[in-house]
């Protein structure tokens, strides 16, 4: 009696929920973070299809609305990275981790592992504001296991750290990536997304 053939395993689902820094805003279909993220991870060896769940304009309250329909498509990985919009509009930082709370905590109970992808705050709403605001980040990853990486714009915020012109890297709004500066950020937070690969093999793994 022959063996039956090895069935070979399903490609893994990672969903990226987030706001137009995820969506792509503003950029060719192909140079969205998403896509080049998926570029990436496929010219690594991973067998791994990413699922653009950006939203342009979504704030934490908009993320927290959807998360259970977005752990319906039963994802074995997530990323979220949402904030930016919550900053922009001088949102409560107690509301902010309260949304963000909701999200790492159903997909906790889905066991689904998470990547949050932090921002840092501007000086001008004040020490305070910027202190709750990039320490909800923190304080949430840790709370919920999540991998955390603290400036989801990383390369950028280097540069600018660093006293740097990063109008190179921005569209016009000087809001968000340009092409490059996508590609910048992919580089810097892939080998974070492989960590969160490698806890989705795990926990699928009979």
């Amino acid at each position: 009696m022959l063996a039956a053939a090895p069935v070979a395993a399903e490609p893994l689902v990672l969903t990226a929920l987030g706001d137009s820094l995820t969506q792509g805003y503003g950029l060719p279909q192909d140079e969205g973070f998403v896509p080049v993220l998926q570029d990436w991870l496929t010219e690594r060896g991973h067998d791994v299809t990413v699922i653009n769940a950006g939203v342009s304009g979504d704030t934490t309250a908009g993320g927290a609305a959807r998360i259970d329909w977005t752990l319906a498509e039963a994802p074995d990985a997530m990323i979220v990275a949402l904030g930016g919009n919550d900053l922009l509009r001088g949102i409560d930082p107690a509301a902010s981790r309260a949304n963000l709370d909701a999200i790492l905590t159903a997909t906790s109970a889905a066991g689904v592992p998470v990547l949050l992808a932090g921002l840092p705050a501007p000086g001008n709403y004040g020490p305070d504001f910027r202190r709750d605001f990039e320490a909800m980040y923190v304080d949430l990853a840790q709370d919920h296991d999540a991998i955390l990486v603290p400036d989801f714009l990383g390369p950028l915020g280097e540069k600018a750290t660093q006293g740097l012109s990063i109008a190179d890297l921005m569209q016009d709004d000087r809001i968000h990536p340009n092409a490059e500066g996508v590609r910048q950020i992919v580089a810097a937070i892939g080998p974070e997304v492989e960590r969160l690969l490698d806890r989705a093999r795990d926990t699928d793994a009979p």
